[in-house]
This record gives structure tokens, sequence and C-alpha cells, in this order.
């Protein structure tokens, strides 16, 4: 496996470039085709998934123990981290490139592949609005060691409403004093720095987008601490933990940007990370899919399998449609980011249909189990459980029909 990604390192750039070609439109039309270098690392993250990750999802899911050896395992043989910039050292890889790998691991176990989407969500604020010092510091880092990083933006009494954030930020000289909690904290009690949104206009009346600011936080600053791991209803492997920040001291070279971006970073890193999450999704309705079918070519009831029967038969068809639908709008998502143009109104849809197909596939996956469906010796059960949190993280379903729904009325205003 590693000799495969060494050459992908190799192309990196070209791999970016001739991956956008993949699905533009040029002088053969509209092609839907994958590259050879896509190929080669789609190859390599479904033999990952197969080989290292489906074995161990079970325990990991039974126990709640990080996977940090699959990890490490993924970091050796470049799977993580793939978005940052040769540069400071990464392959420089788009989203449409990522979103291929995150399904194949998704595929997998979700609750891995979140641990290391958490990495992507963590350094993209990093990545979009870092200086040069910053990037090599702390993208740089990442490449050098398998180490983990997280988003710090939710909290206890604010996840929606960001402008709801309390955590607050404090200039006193050339430092600022951060104080506050953030919650639900993916990779929070492993994470080597965090990136963090807090309030630094305490004016209440200045607007959500001039009140916050973004700041890189290292984990074993003073005042930096970590609560217990939450025990979820799924992605069980994930690190989900609150963080309390006391009188953090913050350096002014660790702010990102200028006083007041902090929300527009925010959420600008969530246009190049939703695609990702969609497609994490699709990894897992797509396994859904595969479990329902082969049980139901081995299940006989009636003197027949239970595929030949309608009821079951059109349940496949639907999984299969929402399933294709669902990776296609994935991929259109990564695409448009990729050439440059904004794709807000396409992450949204990735993400809110992404979710709704993983949570329809997992639900009628069990349903064709049947009483084996409902428990843990099959493998559907652990998919039910997992898909759940694709309708809440990085965005509710809510939060992206509002975002979708903003989107196209603007666009047909300018048009009448």
């Amino acid at each position: 496996m590693a000799g495969v990604v060494r050459q992908v390192c190799r192309v990196g750039g070209a791999v970016r470039r001739h991956g956008v070609r993949s699905m533009s439109t040029g002088s053969q039309g509209l092609s839907f085709e994958l590259t050879q270098e896509q190929k080669e690392y789609q190859d390599l993250a479904r033999k990952f998934a197969r080989e290292e990750v489906i074995p161990a999802a079970p325990e990991h899911d039974k126990t709640g123990k990080y996977p940090i050896e699959i990890l490490k395992k993924a970091w050796e043989v470049g799977l993580m981290n793939s978005h940052i910039s040769p540069k400071y050292g990464g392959l420089g890889l788009g989203v449409l490139d990522a979103c291929i790998i995150t399904e194949e691991i998704a595929y997998g176990c979700t609750g891995i592949q979140t641990a290391i989407e958490a990495n992507s969500l963590g350094e993209m604020p990093v990545i979009i609005a870092g200086n040069e010092d910053q990037k090599k510091k702390y993208l740089g880092r990442m490449i050098e060691e398998p180490l983990m990083c997280a988003y710090g933006v939710t909290e206890p009494g604010a996840g929606s409403d960001v402008a709801g954030i309390k955590t607050k930020a404090i200039k006193k000289g050339d430092d600022y004093i951060l104080n506050g909690q953030k919650m639900w904290i993916t990779n929070g009690g492993v994470a080597n720095w965090y990136f963090v949104l807090a309030r630094t206009d305490m004016d209440p009346k200045t607007s959500t987008g001039k009140a916050f600011s973004g700041f890189i936080v290292e984990r074993d600053w003073a005042g930096v601490n970590p609560g217990r791991k939450e025990i979820n209803m799924g992605q069980r492997a994930s690190d989900t933990r609150g963080i309390t920040f006391e009188d953090v001291r913050v350096p002014k070279e660790n702010l990102l940007g200028e006083e007041g971006m902090g929300f527009r970073i925010a959420m600008g890193a969530f246009d190049r990370t939703r695609p990702p999450v969609a497609a994490g999704a699709v990894g897992l309705a797509q396994r859904a899919l595969d479990e329902a079918t082969k049980y139901s070519l081995e299940r006989k009831t009636m003197g027949k399998f239970i595929c030949e029967h309608q009821a079951v038969s059109f349940m496949l068809a639907e999984m299969a449609m929402g399933i294709e639908a669902s990776r296609l709008l994935t991929l259109k998502s990564g695409y448009e980011i990729d050439n440059g143009r904004r794709n807000t109104y396409y992450a949204s849809m990735a993400k809110a249909m992404a979710g709704d197909v993983a949570n329809k596939c997992a639900s009628d996956a069990v349903q064709i189990f049947g009483g084996n469906g409902f428990n843990s010796e099959y493998p559907v059960e652990k998919l039910m459980r997992d898909a759940k949190i694709y309708q809440i993280y990085e965005g509710t379903a809510q939060i992206q029909r509002l975002i979708i729904s903003r989107e196209h009325i603007a666009k047909m205003k300018q048009t009448m």
C-alpha cells in the first residue's frame, strides 16, 4: 500500500488538476470517469478499509477505545491530511479527491473515518486563513508525525446558533486571555491543537460576522482542560469531549487572520469539509445496501430467497437510487470548490441528502435482516446507530435546508 501512496505523492499536483477535469465539461463533453491516479488511491483506501478497518471496527464499537493504531497506519500510507499543500509536506489533493477516499474508509467504519475527518475540519481554518508561519508550524507538524487536531466551535448552549457562543478572548498586552467551554468536540481528548472560535467584541450589538475571532490553541497550554469521553449512540470509536478553557494565554501570533474574521473562517471551512462528510454518509449507505443484498441472497422465506419478494427487492432498489444520487451530488459539491467556485449551495445539498439517505438505508437494512438486524452479532444495527449523527454534526439536516433555501431564493432574485 505504501508504494501506491508514494506514487500518488509524486504526482500530487497533477492528481488534483486531473481530478477536477475528470468531472468537467471539456472537448469530449461531460465525463464521470476517475483518473488513473484517483483509481489508485481509491483502491488504496478500499484495501485499507477491508484489511485494517472492518476487522477492528466491532471491537472499537463495543469498547469505545480510540483507534490510534489504525490512525497511525492511515497516516503512514497517506490517507490522512491529504488536503495539506505539498509546500508543507502534504499531497495537496482536492476536495473531490478527499470524497473518493472518505467514502471507502467510511464503508469500513464511520467512527474511525470521523476521527480522520476531524483532522480535516480542524486544519481547514488554518489552510484557508493561516499565514505562512502558522501553516508551516501547525500543518507541517501534522505531516511530520501522526498527530490529531480538533475544531472547537460548538458549546453547551450554542450549536446551530453560533451567535450564542459565550467563549471569550480578551486582549491583554500581546496576548489574548481565553475563557469558556466547548462541547461535542471530535478528537477533543487526543488533539495536539485546536481551532477555537471565541468572541473578541463584547458589544452585544456587534454582528455575528464581526464579533468573533479564530485562534489556534495548543493542547498542552496551561488552562486547557478536556473533559471526559462522551459515550454516544454511535460512532463510538470517535473521541468526543467537552473542552474547558480557563485563563488560557494565547499569543497574538495564534490569531487567524484579523480580529472579527472568525465566523467567516469557521463557516468557510464547511464548504470544504461538508462534501467529505457527505461522502462518509454515502459510504455507510453503500455498506448497508451491500450487507442487506448479501443477506437477501442467503435468507429464504416461503420457499425462495427474500430478494425475490417484491417488498424486499423494491427496498433494495430505493436504497440503490438514493446512494447513486447522493454520491453524484457529493462529487459535484467537491468539483465546484476545486474549480474555485463557491459551493455552499451544493455542499449543503450533499450533506443533507446523503445524511438522510444513510439513515434510510441503515433502517431498511435492519428491516431486511428482520430480528437478526436488531442483534449486535450482525453488522447493520451498528450502521443504524452510526448513521444518525450525519443528520446532526457539521450542520443539522434542518440547518442545511435553511442554507439551501436562502441560496436558492437569492439566486432567483438575481434572475427576476
